[in-house]
């Protein structure tokens, strides 16, 4: 069984327009549509923005519906310099870029107690995404890199250059760390798939609200060769 998740009705609603819905469950106030999607066993949920979200509704996707996959797909703020508006990014790592005990002597998006910043997303899932999602994307480019997570939307030059320059990271999301972290708690594979919606500087709110819809019918043509390609 194959768990997708989506912050916003903007990115799931393509998915559940392509899927057969079986039948719908409600969890910790989140609506999970229970299906078939390219023939594949799924489980499609739109958690709501931002990481306690994400990490709850990971957590009942786990226990509650026994999925073995997590794929996490959305739109995000681009950061890395070369990257652009339409531009999908696949997830090597995700890091917690508002993750701070650097009183301590930590260094920023370090997790203590699991002693590790970074969460390694599956090798053999990234290589099936970044497949994917070269074949559907065109003329628009695909990034295997590290992904941000925190609790903002990142709208400003001073914010977008701090964590690209902390943490070398691709784009900035809100849920995929969160995500990341619970998958890797619990030892199950995930990926986080991001096109890009706006670049996370002054213009964002703007870019956003344009191209949210181009960006989240990427990643789903992205979702589908992919599901395609996974056995389960």
């Amino acid at each position: 069984m194959i768990g997708i998740i989506g912050a916003m009705e903007e990115e799931v609603i393509a998915i559940k327009r392509c899927m057969k819905i079986n039948t719908t469950k409600t969890k910790a106030q989140m609506e999970f549509c229970l299906g078939t999607f390219k023939d594949k066993d799924v489980v499609v949920v739109r958690c709501g923005i931002g990481k306690v979200n994400a990490a709850i509704c990971t957590q009942v996707l786990i226990d509650d519906f026994g999925v073995n996959t997590i794929i996490n797909t959305g739109v995000a703020g681009g950061l890395y310099p070369e990257i652009n508006i339409g531009d999908v990014v696949i997830s090597s790592d995700t890091v917690q870029h508002d993750m701070d005990t650097t009183v301590f002597g930590d260094k920023k998006g370090f997790i203590p107690r699991l002693n590790k910043a970074f969460f390694e997303a599956d090798e053999r899932l990234i290589n099936i995404a970044k497949t994917a999602a070269e074949e559907v994307i065109a003329p628009y480019k695909v990034y295997v890199g590290r992904i941000a997570s925190g609790d903002q939307f990142v709208s400003s030059m001073q914010v977008r250059e701090e964590i690209y320059t902390t943490f070398t990271a691709y784009c900035a999301e809100m849920e995929g760390a969160a995500i990341a972290h619970t998958c890797y708690l619990n030892e199950l594979p995930f990926v986080i798939i991001r096109a890009i919606s706006d670049k996370a500087d002054h213009s964002a709110s703007m870019n956003f609200e344009d191209f949210t819809e181009l960006a989240a019918r990427n990643a789903t043509k992205i979702l589908e060769k992919m599901v395609e390609a996974i056995r389960q």
